[in-house]
């Protein structure tokens, strides 16, 4: 019997919105997909509405990946502004990431949610400590060439598409490991994420809407409500994170959302057990 988001009530719909305003602010502030955010919280969310357990994360996921696709575009817009795109490099690793990023997100139809968890359990401790080091691969090569650009790119698409990200946590240190200025790392990075978040949702799309047991207003994985509410709430915050970037102690910023990330991934642990 599918779970009516109506039954949720109006408490729901608000956690969505701030949600997506907090997720919003931190993405623009650190420039950081908000996806590390949302995919925890949307799982907590969906297990407190008797959402079906077997697929909470898988939701979340989903929906984490159509959220960046509607949000991801005003920072695309704003980093081709400034010239930092390197369209070279996009095209180039593009094939690579919309395949993997396809394959990712079929796959993780056939996951149980245990192992979806555990994987994105890693990676959270995984980019929480790259945030609080901040370390980079020294850069110290070029870019390979197109096999080698598509295997990069399905390995950070699919990745991607199991922790719900636009890849940015990837492909800036990749791109910066192969002697890529750390400005058009950053902007091709917002390019790139876009093909990853379409990719990601039409995925968990199609590898979810055979799945019994869904809530309603649901395409596949990706809840609908969820998806509006958040998409809302980051569309007003990203801009004044964006500009607060400029004025606040990113640094110190930076690793208290490193802990943030720490907590979320015990937190995530300890669901495990």
């Amino acid at each position: 019997m599918a779970v009516h988001p109506g039954q949720a009530g109006l408490t729901f719909y608000l956690a969505y919105v701030l949600l997506g305003l907090a997720s919003g602010f931190v993405a623009g502030l650190l420039g950081v997909g908000g996806g590390l955010i949302i995919v925890p919280v949307l799982t907590w969310l969906f297990a407190l509405q008797g959402f079906a357990a077997a697929y909470n994360i898988h939701l979340a996921l989903g929906t984490s990946l159509a959220v960046i696709v509607l949000t991801s575009v005003s920072s695309l817009r704003a980093h081709h502004g400034h010239g930092a795109v390197r369209w070279d490099i996009v095209g180039r690793i593009s094939p690579g990431i919309v395949l993997g990023t396809l394959a990712g997100a079929i796959a993780a139809a056939w996951l149980a949610d245990r192992d979806l968890r555990l994987f994105f359990t890693v990676f959270l401790f995984y980019a929480a400590t790259q945030m609080l080091l901040g370390f980079r691969p020294p850069p110290s090569r070029t870019l390979p060439g197109w096999p080698g650009m598509t295997l990069a790119g399905g390995v950070i698409g699919g990745v991607s598409s199991w922790v719900g990200i636009g890849g940015g946590t990837l492909s800036v240190p990749f791109m910066t490991w192969c002697n890529v200025k750390l400005h058009h790392a950053i902007g091709t990075s917002a390019a790139i994420g876009l093909p990853i978040a379409v990719a990601g949702a039409l995925g968990y799309a199609w590898s979810g809407h055979r799945i019994e047991g869904l809530p309603a207003a649901s395409i596949g994985f990706v809840h609908l409500p969820a998806l509006a509410a958040i998409a809302a709430g980051t569309w007003l915050t990203a801009p004044l994170g964006a500009r607060a970037a400029h004025r606040l102690p990113v640094g110190r910023l930076k690793r208290i959302f490193a802990g943030l990330l720490y907590v979320m991934g015990v937190r995530m642990a300890y669901s495990l057990f």
